[in-house]
């Protein structure tokens, strides 16, 4: 260019006053607002896929083996069906009496804390790997992009609560992160009974394929069903909302086993219904046979029931075990029998099929009285022979040594299988006034929370329950204080026709409180 800047046109020096003038605020901009800010988050921001969000990481270190056996079902009471009412003799005297079903009487106190792992951000970083790396490789430059982002993640940055959870079946399942964030810190059984705005995930009237007719309320002559609208608030932690959807995808590929009496059976129809919202499905299919259950001859009803989902292949089942000990006939050949009660030793059938269950709820307690053992014709046996320990014959020391020998069977199982999860469910309390069940005792009451509304303490009121689990790997399921207080829920003296009877003051109107014992359970795994 000749004559340097005097040689330029007009039109030349308008284009380099441009580009100076260019270069300029692009140099202002870069020291101002550096470019890697606008293209790398902060240290801090971790943005999660939505498959990964409400990841768990169960704590579960535990496997489980288990031998073979033969499942053996004790005769039953005839009269518990035709009354429709669990029966409950009166049990010993003395220490027996107060000791049995292991409720303080003095308080109600509730609440085991199910202890987790918490973990930050940073150890959420190596659990998800590389999905985090892809996700910040997909960070937007963005601005407006990035400030989104930072406030929808924002909770990430604060310590976090998860689990693992490995799912075997004999070591030939593969490990999957569940999709449920659970709070272990939680104590569900310490809150408050409210009236809640919805109502029940199934109706009264409906659930027929699943729920006994007997336990239906709305088909009787019950005429006050604010029961219902009852819900249970735990006082420092909110619970999710069951959703069968929800459910049944938490426990896809997987088996719930409930083991247990009369009021695991109402804990098993209760969660079918809730799972089904009580609708008819005919894709449902018995699996039955696949656990050795079946309905003997001369059986009121089958040892149990088994139903699996074919769309995510959830299973349900109930077994019957009332004393969640193993119960074998002394003599097969003859059939008037007693039955060998073995106290040190868990059910046949939970030994046989342990190894195919993800979640097991067990339970016992209203049979350990004189006089369902002499109607059952059993005979406590210790040690593979008839107990003659004087102390271990007391009803309530021979049920604390079914319970703790159970419990302590399970646990030294779990190492072998991780994702297991069991759950012992204390006991289901009973509000007969004036009498027992065959003494003229009722429970009339319909008015909701009238007995109070609120457990405040944070032990169990099982003693016995929770003596047992300390210390293994079987977790608590608390739902005896917060059942206390519902003594309006029971059958009572309702019937699905006019004729009297006795009163049940033990098993619980459908829908009605095992409802919340199962919203529990779906929390906890």
């Amino acid at each position: 260019m000749k004559g340097g800047l005097n040689g330029l046109k007009g039109r030349q020096i308008s284009l380099v006053t441009i580009v100076l003038m260019s270069t300029t605020i692009l140099m202002w901009a870069w020291l101002k607002t550096p470019l890697l800010t606008s293209l790398v988050p902060v240290e801090t921001r971790l943005q999660v896929s939505p498959e990964l969000r409400d990841v768990v990481v169960d704590r579960s270190e535990q496997e489980l083996h288990v031998g073979k056996g033969v499942a053996a079902l004790a005769g039953r009471d005839a009269r518990e069906e035709e009354s429709g009412v669990e029966l409950e003799t009166p049990l010993d005297s003395g220490q027996d009496s107060h000791k049995s079903d292991g409720i303080s009487s003095e308080r109600v106190r509730n609440g085991v804390e199910d202890k987790g792992i918490i973990l930050t951000s940073n150890k959420v970083s190596s659990i998800v790997g590389e999905e985090a790396s892809k996700v910040e490789e997909r960070t937007s430059v963005d601005r407006e992009h990035n400030e989104k982002a930072e406030e929808k993640n924002s909770d990430l940055q604060k310590p976090t609560d998860l689990s693992y959870t490995n799912i075997s079946d004999g070591g030939n399942r593969e490990d999957k992160l569940s999709t449920h964030l659970e709070n272990p810190g939680c104590n569900y059984a310490k809150g408050k009974w409210v009236v809640g705005d919805k109502q029940p995930v199934y109706s009264g009237f409906g659930c027929k394929q699943w729920l006994s007719g007997m336990w239906a309320c709305r088909l009787t002559q019950r005429t006050d069903f604010a029961y219902e609208m009852l819900r249970w608030q735990p006082k420092d932690c909110q619970m999710e909302e069951f959703e069968g959807s929800k459910f049944l995808k938490r426990m896809q590929d997987k088996t719930l086993a409930f083991v247990g009496d009369s009021l695991g059976r109402q804990q098993f129809q209760s969660l079918m219904c809730m799972v089904t919202g009580g609708n008819e499905r005919n894709d449902v299919i018995d699996v039955g046979m696949e656990y050795g259950i079946a309905q003997a001859r001369g059986d009121a009803r089958p040892s149990g029931w088994a139903f699996r989902f074919p769309r995510t292949n959830t299973t349900i089942l109930y077994y019957w075990s009332a004393s969640l000990c193993d119960v074998q006939p002394v003599n097969p050949a003859d059939p008037a029998t007693d039955y060998a009660m073995h106290l040190d030793r868990p059910p046949a059938f939970l030994v046989q099929y342990l190894h195919k269950f993800d979640v097991v709820v067990l339970n016992t307690g209203h049979h350990w009285n004189r006089g369902k053992l002499k109607a059952n014709r059993w005979v406590m046996y210790v040690g593979g022979e008839p107990n003659k320990d004087r102390k271990i014959a007391m009803i309530w020391k021979a049920k604390n040594l079914t319970v703790h020998s159970v419990v302590n069977w399970v646990n030294s199982q779990l190492p072998k299988y991780p994702g297991l999860k069991v759950f012992y469910r204390s006991i289901s309390p009973r509000h007969f006034v004036g009498g027992d069940w065959n003494t003229g005792g009722s429970c009339d009451n319909t008015k909701p929370m009238s007995v109070g509304k609120e457990v405040l303490q944070d032990e169990s009121s099982d003693e016995s329950a929770a003596g047992a689990v300390k210390g293994t790997g079987v977790k608590l399921l608390d739902i005896t204080a917060l059942s206390q207080l519902r003594d309006e829920g029971h059958i009572s003296r309702f019937r699905m026709t006019a004729k009297p009877g006795m009163q049940d003051c033990l098993h619980w109107c459908l829908p009605g409180v095992p409802d919340t014992w199962n919203e529990i359970l779906f929390n906890q795994i």
